[in-house]
């Protein structure tokens, strides 16, 4: 790949990453309260993944170590929120 097609990913990370926000405030304001939808944490998941595309690329240790370590925590949210929506269902199932 050429550069310049590498900064057109590392832009479009970039957009990814930052459209996770303006997500969750949109969800926000229509439930007029603070919260993170699941589309924050697929957003988060893609940019990271973009941007460590992008990182690698550069050859820059900082920004992989961020956007690997972020990953991580991303996957383990989604994880989490899975799990729960499986037990609400159980104890559903068992009323």
């Amino acid at each position: 790949m050429t550069a310049n097609q590498w900064l057109i990913i590392g832009f479009v990370g970039q957009a990814l990453f930052g459209a996770r926000f303006i997500i969750q405030w949109i969800v926000s304001e229509k439930k007029g309260e603070s919260t993170i939808p699941l589309a924050f944490w697929y957003c988060s998941i893609g940019g990271a993944a973009v941007l460590l595309s992008y990182s690698i690329y550069k050859q820059d240790p900082v920004f992989i170590v961020g956007q690997s370590l972020g990953t991580v925590i991303y996957i383990r949210n989604l994880i989490l929120i899975d799990r729960k929506k499986k037990s609400l269902v159980s104890a559903e199932a068992d009323k």
